[in-house]
């Protein structure tokens, strides 16, 4: 390592920005809201280089930032920094900060009693204020007083906190085989700790059994969600039945449901609304054009509710539906459910339906975890 230099590397985040000396890494400059406006805070860093130019132990420490924003698997442990500029405080801190593996967290006051300063909680959260290297040094693993997602100066604040840890989380529970998306008992200590009177009404409605049913497909899914669309449980189901009666009494195959009698689909109980969706989505599953499981399990949030509503008919909270029970996402919010409305309202506000900023707002102190909140949310309505 014998020069100074910077480059923007594509990863799954965004374009991230990276520079560095003949030491290590120097800075890392989380995606801001352009590719230009993130070059822009690496001004003065050096000349601007293409990853593939950098030298050989700073492409290492590119490929392992690409894959720990990939899958968040990576722990960059063994990504080279330059604290040449540090202050010994900085060193003890950034040092404890980076042993906090993935998939954990600490309080800044656990970080100061890590490093032999119990007073110095205010300092302590001072240096992560300063910290030049976010991700490599996780200071989105740093939390406030009651697992506050505050103190992340990063584009997005707490937004991009609560997305890096719930891709950690995602990968976590897959190696541990875990069938929802997260630990369902690091999630339930979380909300506990974060929201002590939403703990009080998890105790009143009992243990859930957190799980999802990852064999139903992105397909079958949309297709169940259309028919529920705005109706009860009991008159979906029989309109479904009917509709599966059309084709055997399966789940029909894309093609034979995109190439399906309009009639035939409307006598069983369809609307007519209902009736184009279902063949738009047969259509868009049989021509390849519908994204499977597989694929979307590595896409944010976001980003599988904006492929999935394209088709005709599925809105957001269709969507939000095949988040929360088909890839077992950690930190989905049904902001338009009724159900949850009506559990919310019943638990903060003596009845009365919460509006969307209400219930948007509460809910920031249950992030990486809102999906589990939401459960018990739908279940409060039955105690």
């Amino acid at each position: 390592m014998n020069d100074h230099g910077w480059t923007l590397l594509e990863t799954a985040l965004g374009p991230l920005g990276v520079a560095w000396s003949p030491r290590g890494l120097t800075r890392v400059q989380l995606p801001e809201a352009t590719p230009e406006a993130t070059a822009k805070r690496l001004a003065g860093a050096g000349p601007r280089v293409p990853p593939e130019d950098a030298p050989e132990p700073i492409r290492r420490a590119l490929e392992s930032l690409r894959a720990h924003l990939a899958d968040g698997g990576d722990d960059l442990s063994g990504v080279p920094v330059d604290d040449s500029r540090w202050t010994p405080f900085q060193r003890r801190v950034f040092s404890r900060a980076r042993s906090v593996g993935a998939g954990s967290t600490v309080s800044y006051q656990g970080l100061a009693e890590g490093v032999g300063a119990p007073g110095a909680s205010r300092a302590v959260g001072q240096a992560m204020a300063t910290n030049p290297l976010p991700l490599v040094v996780p200071c989105h693993r740093v939390l406030g007083a009651r697992r506050a997602l505050h103190g992340f100066s990063a584009h997005g604040g707490a937004d991009a906190k609560a997305r890096l840890l719930g891709r950690e989380a995602r990968f976590l529970a897959a190696r541990q085989g875990l069938s929802t998306g997260y630990d369902p008992a690091e999630a339930l200590g979380w909300l506990r700790e974060a929201d002590p009177s939403l703990a009080r009404w998890m105790d009143r409605v009992g243990p859930l059994k957190l799980t999802v049913d990852r064999t139903v497909t992105p397909y079958e899914s949309l297709l169940r969600a259309v028919v529920y669309q705005q109706l009860t449980g009991k008159a979906a189901a029989t309109i479904l039945g009917r509709v599966k009666d059309l084709f055997g009494g399966g789940t029909p195959a894309p093609g034979a449901l995109a190439s399906e009698d309009p009639k035939r689909l409307r006598a069983a109980g369809l609307s007519q609304a209902k009736t184009a969706a279902l063949q738009d989505l047969g259509r868009r599953a049989h021509e390849g054009s519908l994204p499977d499981a597989e694929h979307l399990a590595h896409l944010e949030d976001d980003e599988v509710v904006e492929r999935l509503t394209a088709v005709r008919g599925v809105g957001r909270w269709t969507v939000e539906m095949y988040l929360l029970f088909g890839l077992g996402r950690p930190d989905v919010l049904p902001v338009k459910d009724y159900g949850v409305k009506k559990g919310f309202g019943r638990a903060f506000l003596r009845g009365r339906l919460p509006t969307d900023e209400e219930l948007v707002a509460r809910a920031s102190r249950w992030r990486p975890y809102r999906s589990v909140a939401s459960w018990y949310l739908w279940r409060i309505n039955d105690v």
